[in-house]
């Protein structure tokens, strides 16, 4: 385990059944708008949206499945920029458009085989509510809505938008392993592939 790197988390270092669950977690869900951007919508003069994604979560995307820990994403918008970037991280499940988030997760975890306290949800509005009781850990980014904030077992340092992905990456695995043991497979050239 990273204690070092847990350290500068107070209250998560000293959970201990918080750091049992987080060893434990087979997947980890994510929301989008405000998790994994920051949730702001540019449109063209097309009225094309934007999206503007944070390469460093791409990382975290990518490393966690290596380390056997699903990932998904359940995001209640959908369009072209979303999904070019789900297709270019394997994201293998999934879910566009979704209104009713707790059916998907629902979905998600008795085809994955995974008990719901073995996932964790990262989410940053009241939609994501749906999702968060069901779940083994629930996150939020720092600016979320206060009462998603009152319903997260962790509230990162991270914005939505700078990171949060790869920030719970790094919480999940430093559980587990020294960063610098996660991060190996990471160097590698195959790992971009």
């Amino acid at each position: 385990m990273d204690s070092i790197f847990l350290s500068s988390y107070q209250a998560l270092s000293e959970d201990h059944t918080l750091i049992a669950t987080l060893q434990s977690l087979k997947l980890v869900v994510f929301d989008v708008d405000g998790v994994l951007t920051d949730g702001r919508l540019l449109y063209t003069e097309e009225g094309e949206t934007i999206k503007r994604f944070n390469v460093k979560d791409g990382v975290a995307m990518k490393l966690l499945p290596k380390w056997g820990i699903q990932v998904a994403v359940i995001t209640a918008k959908d369009s072209a920029p979303l999904r070019q970037r789900m297709k270019e991280l394997k994201i293998e499940h999934f879910f566009p458009g979704c209104h009713n988030k707790a059916e998907a997760f629902d979905e998600l975890v008795v085809r994955l085989g995974i008990n719901p306290d073995k996932a964790a949800y990262v989410g940053d509005d009241v939609i994501d509510l749906q999702v968060m009781p069901k779940v083994g850990v629930a996150m939020c980014p720092s600016d979320a809505h206060v009462l998603v904030q009152r319903h997260c077992s962790v509230v990162l340092k991270k914005a939505g938008g700078e990171g949060v992905a790869r920030e719970v990456a790094d919480i999940v695995l430093a559980t587990r392993m020294s960063l610098e043991e996660a991060y190996e497979l990471a160097q590698k050239p195959e790992f971009e592939k």
